[in-house]
Parts: structure tokens; C-alpha cells; sequence
């Protein structure tokens, strides 16, 4: 009985950003709990060796959407190529992140909107191009990727804190208008994870240090450590969960 609860068998979930790096990972964490999963991505060469390795892998049914999540005709098209492939959407992951490190007052304002674009304004269009669906039929999840900087702030990434910020108060506005026709919108807070965003903190040895000294757990997190929450949240055994963001962190944000 209670298995049941994170069985996501029969379930169609997309995940932006999914041809590598944790969006892959978190497909796969969905795939692999029973979900015929939708890859997203801008790259369709890359999109398209990601959905054949997920696919062979796990044995699930995996289909390939490549289109721009910034871009409202491009979403709405991709929606309609993906749902026609796999049929209409019970999961969204808004996954699809950037970053861009240096100080405030030098940073140019063009990578200020292209945090924004790409952190927050994806999500917003993404969430609500599916969630007319869901809304319609009385079902879904949104499960929107956040970061301890959603309530942390570290000098050089002004941006990237604030599009995160304002992320999480997404997600609550998501479960505000829509959980009355059976959507949760929940955000997942990873800390610090290895990934090609973080690399050149991983290999400071410096970063590395405070950052293992300051996490209670003493280490990074692995993109891995993320998909049980995920699945939990995508799953039947959180439907009373809504506009909740849950940090996946290590102890980080519990201390200071």
C-alpha cells in the first residue's frame, strides 16, 4: 500500500533543462519511479543522445521536446509537440537555471534580464502553459527548482539570489491560484550541488572548504541526493503538500 504512494506509473512529467546536469538526473529519478518522462531542451542533437541513453537505460518510454522555455510561442508549441507524443502533462519540473558571478555594480544589466528571463520568467510561462491543462482536468504538479539562495544571499550573484527569490513566491502564487482545481506547486531547494554551474567553486580549494566546514552534513550535495524529494513531490504521497519550498541542503540553511 504504501509503495503506492511514490508509484508514478502512468504519469507524463516534462523536465526543462534535462539534456545533462541535474535535469537529466531528475528524469531519470522519474522515469525510473514508473513516469513516461519528456526531455526539454534548446539542442535537439543533445536532446535526442539523452532521450536514447534515458530510454535504454531504464527501459521507460522517454520522448525528446526541443524548444526555447524563455520564448511563450515557442513553449506553447513545444507543449502541443510533447503532449502529442506522450499524451497530456500530470508532472512539470521547471528545471532550466543559469548563473552569472560578479559584483553588483559592475554586473550589465543584460545579464541581469537573462537571469531573470532564464530563472523566473521560463518558469511563468512554462507553468502556466501547463497548467491550463491540469487546471482543466482537475490534476497536476509543478515542481519548480529553487536554491538556498531563494533565502541566502552571497556577494556576486545578486541575480541569480534575486530570480531564485522570486521563484519560491512563484510557487506560492502558483498554489494560491490553482490548488482549488487539484494543482500543487512545490519548489525543491537544492544547496550546494557539483555541477557545471558550480564547478569553479568545487575545484577553489578555499570555497570548498568553508563550504564543507559550514554544511552540517560536510560535503556537496550530488545531483542524486535530489530525486527522492523530487519523487516525493511529483508522487500521490504529497498531494496535500502545496506551496511549500523544501531545501535539499545538507543541514545548510538549519545553522548558522
Amino acid at each position: 500500500m504504501t509503495s503506492s504512494l511514490f508509484d508514478l506509473s502512468g504519469r507524463r512529467a516534462l523536465v526543462t533543462g534535462s539534456s545533462r546536469g541535474i535535469g537529466a538526473v531528475l528524469a531519470a529519478g522519474l522515469a525510473e519511479a514508473g513516469a513516461e518522462v519528456v526531455l526539454n531542451g534548446r539542442d535537439r542533437g543533445t536532446l535526442t543522445r539523452a532521450r536514447d541513453e534515458l530510454a535504454g537505460r531504464t527501459g521507460a518510454t522517454v520522448h525528446a521536446a526541443a524548444f526555447d522555455v524563455t520564448d511563450p510561442d515557442a513553449v506553447d508549441a513545444g507543449l502541443r509537440e510533447a503532449e502529442a507524443a506522450a499524451g497530456p502533462l500530470d508532472i512539470l519540473v521547471n528545471n532550466t537555471g543559469a548563473q552569472h558571478r560578479e559584483p553588483m555594480l559592475s554586473v550589465p544589466v543584460a545579464d541581469w534580464r537573462r537571469l531573470l528571463e532564464t530563472n523566473l520568467t521560463s518558469a511563468f510561462i512554462m507553468g502556466r502553459a501547463a497548467a491550463r491543462g491540469m487546471v482543466e482536468r482537475g490534476y497536476g504538479k509543478i515542481i519548480n527548482v529553487c536554491s538556498v539562495q531563494s533565502w541566502l544571499a552571497r556577494p556576486g550573484i545578486a541575480g541569480y539570489a534575486a530570480s531564485k527569490g522570486g521563484l519560491a513566491m512563484l510557487t506560492r502564487s502558483m498554489c494560491a491560484e490553482w490548488a482549488s482545481s487539484g494543482v500543487t506547486a512545490n519548489g525543491l531547494a537544492p544547496g550546494y550541488v557539483v555541477t557545471e554551474l558550480t564547478r569553479a567553486l568545487a575545484d577553489d580549494p578555499e570555497f570548498d572548504a568553508w563550504l564543507r566546514k559550514r554544511t552540517p552534513a560536510g560535503r556537496w550535495a550530488r545531483p542524486e541526493d535530489l530525486v527522492g524529494t523530487l519523487v516525493w513531490l511529483a508522487a500521490p504521497a504529497s498531494d496535500f503538500v502545496n506551496g511549500q519550498v523544501i531545501a535539499v541542503d545538507g543541514g545548510l540553511t538549519a545553522v548558522i
